[in-house]
């Protein structure tokens, strides 16, 4: 068998459990997922059980065991907590995260409008330049959602990164959730839930006209996939009001209720405000930010650095 057939056939094994149509599959993975979930406990907004933090003492050459358990939390969580010395200077920090991110078979970044020469954002209250007027360059609060979720399927984003390397005297908590958590519970509330999202023209997000960036034309496409290339569930998914078009049948508007309320009360929802050094790396997991007051002077504000990817976090 072909390195190449072989991938192949394990994709199909892969998605098999979220077809509607295999109900013995889907079973069976959903409890292994749900069983090595680790156990979340209502912890401060700046503290998460031990178990779901890495620390990794040189992040430009991290430890063959530190690596193994990014890569074992992402595997139960699609995503890990890493916690690493500081501070890193600015231009060092962004070499660092990208040698990081190979050891995860993260090799394929994204060339955001707002990176510059690089595929790394730096991410920071500003009015200036491309980066001003979006919400994410602002103190307010983001909503749930996955990263390029306006993007078109040839550049869809299977992993990202944000590191934290000034932290804000208040607020910028992030909230981060497995998407294949919210499909099981949408799945196991209304298999139709499933049917409607998964629909090919579930979710548009019109064009980007803004002078300052590369046209973009309407996004149309599903909330879940299965990845064709990987065999794993993908979500795409923004909870914005403004500049969401959802199809308008009655399945679809009572599935994005429910998610709403999922992701306001789901106990396996990780709150965690990250610290200096700290970073989140995941397979493109649903994640929000709360506002945040900037306490430091001018130069010593809230700063966190972003890449996204085109693959996922490796698996073995």
């Amino acid at each position: 068998m072909t390195k190449t057939t072989q991938l192949h056939t394990e994709n199909v094994l892969k998605s098999a459990v979220f077809n509607l149509g295999d109900e013995s599959a889907y079973q069976g993975w959903k409890e292994n997922k749900l069983n090595h979930f680790p156990a979340l406990r209502k912890t401060c907004a700046d503290s998460l059980p031990g178990e779901l933090i890495v620390t990794v003492a040189d992040l430009a050459n991290p430890q063959s065991h530190e690596i193994s358990q990014i890569i074992e939390l992402c595997r139960k969580t699609n995503m890990a907590v890493y916690q690493s010395p500081g501070p890193i200077l600015p231009k060092t920090l962004e070499k660092t995260l990208e040698k990081f991110c190979r050891n995860f078979g993260l090799h394929t970044m994204e060339h955001h409008r707002s990176a510059e020469n690089s595929g790394v954002v730096a991410i920071e209250k500003t009015t200036i330049g491309s980066k001003g007027g979006y919400i994410p360059y602002t103190d307010k609060p983001l909503s749930w959602h996955t990263d390029g979720y306006y993007n078109a399927p040839e550049n869809r984003i299977r992993a990202m990164v944000l590191h934290c390397a000034r932290n804000a005297g208040e607020g910028g908590i992030n909230e981060l959730f497995d998407p294949e958590i919210a499909y099981i519970r949408l799945r196991d509330e209304n298999p139709q839930f499933i049917t409607s999202l998964m629909h090919p023209q579930a979710m548009i997000i019109p064009a980007n006209e803004d002078p300052r960036s590369a046209y973009r034309p309407d996004s149309i496409g599903p909330v879940f996939e299965v990845d064709d290339e990987t065999g794993h569930l993908h979500m795409r998914y923004s909870a914005r009001a403004r500049n969401v078009i959802w199809r308008d049948d009655e399945t679809t508007t009572q599935a994005r209720a429910f998610l709403t309320d999922i992701l306001k009360n789901d106990p396996l929802i990780i709150r965690h405000k990250l610290q200096s050094g700290q970073g989140v790396i995941s397979n493109n997991v649903l994640h929000n930010r709360t506002g945040f007051i900037d306490t430091g002077d001018i130069g010593n504000t809230r700063l966190m650095y972003r890449i996204r990817y085109m693959e996922r976090v490796r698996d073995v």
